[in-house]
């Protein structure tokens, strides 16, 4: 039943990750729409990039670790973004100058979003599958 609870643990780290990316999303669009202010904004979204961050990179250390090469791939373009910003040391937002990037903070978010969702489906029917595989086992 090992696999069945990795992608069980996928599906709700990637849940976790997809909301995050709504919330960033939905931040941005308040920004544009004057409803919050760029300090708030930063503060806000800051203290939430390194956990999602983490979650997805410890979400795809599991799958490699676990043999599943394929999920791991397919989690690894976002990873290594992910380590390239911290790298880099630019993945926290700066409030002067938020306005000049925010087309780029957007349309990152709504990669992230597209992909987390699409994971999603594919995490929820890979548990699916490991659970049919794990129950029919048991008779």
């Amino acid at each position: 039943m090992g696999s069945a609870w990795l992608f069980i643990l996928a599906v709700v780290a990637n849940c976790v990750n997809l909301f995050g990316q709504v919330h960033f999303t939905i931040l941005y669009a308040d920004l544009e729409a004057d409803y919050i202010n760029p300090i708030e904004l930063c503060s806000k979204v800051n203290r939430l990039i390194g956990p999602e961050a983490i979650l997805h990179g410890v979400i795809s250390t599991l799958m490699l670790l676990n043999g599943f090469w394929f999920v791991f791939l397919l989690n690894l373009p976002i990873f290594a973004y992910n380590l390239n910003k911290v790298y880099r040391k630019n993945q926290l937002l700066d409030a002067t100058e938020i306005f000049r990037t925010l087309g780029k903070h957007k349309r990152e978010s709504f990669l992230k979003l597209g992909f987390y969702l699409l994971m999603f489906f594919f995490y929820l029917y890979r548990m699916i599958m490991a659970l049919i595989v794990d129950s029919g086992s048991d008779f």
